[in-house]
């Protein structure tokens, strides 16, 4: 499970990366993004940080399962680490964030879409092209678990592709320095 850990660090690193050298050619090459200053892309950067609190919110959920998990991948990052027993507030939260998970994302990807609409988007900068298309992969794929009339087959490759926390890092990579390029 180390493994798993330093693969993760090792796709974070790649991402991050490739992301800076983006942002460096895109800041070189591109004029600068003027900013509108209009009600609807007012209202619509108050959606855009009431969607990073909501995705915040959902991978919160990921981590917490870590942190309490009797998993021995826990044990080997954590020695002395013994979890909490099972009616502790950390358990009780982690049934919360489950039972909520499904409401919150339907509600962080319509709010990003929202966000998208009413700020705009540069389809030249592809940090937001990136993150559009992984913010509705994580949809599309999530509403396939949650679907009944989807086939077992597909519900095993959804739960495969939806659970990676590997997406969440390309998101929030990607929409930072997406922001970055945007915003004085």
């Amino acid at each position: 499970m180390i493994k798993s850990i330093k693969g993760v660090l090792i796709f974070t690193a790649i991402v991050l990366l490739a992301s800076i050298l983006y942002f460096l050619y895109a800041y070189t090459v591109y004029p600068p993004t003027p900013e509108r200053e209009t009600f609807l892309s007012e209202i619509g950067e108050g959606f855009g940080e009431l969607a990073l609190w909501a995705l915040i919110f959902i991978y919160a959920r990921t981590l917490l399962k870590l942190a309490i998990s009797k998993n021995p991948f826990v044990k080997r990052l954590l020695p002395d680490f013994s979890p909490p027993n099972p009616r502790s507030i950390f358990q009780r939260l982690l049934g919360f964030l489950n039972r909520t998970h499904v409401y919150v994302g339907i509600a962080t990807i319509a709010i990003i879409l929202v966000h998208i609409a009413l700020v705009g988007m540069s389809m030249k900068i592809l940090f937001f092209p990136a993150v559009l298309a992984l913010v509705v992969w994580q949809g599309l794929f999530g509403m396939f678990l949650t679907w009944r009339y989807s086939p077992k087959e597909l519900k095993k490759f959804s739960y495969f592709v939806h659970a990676q926390f590997l997406t969440g890092i390309m998101i929030g990579i990607f929409a930072y320095f997406g922001h970055l390029l945007i915003d004085d």
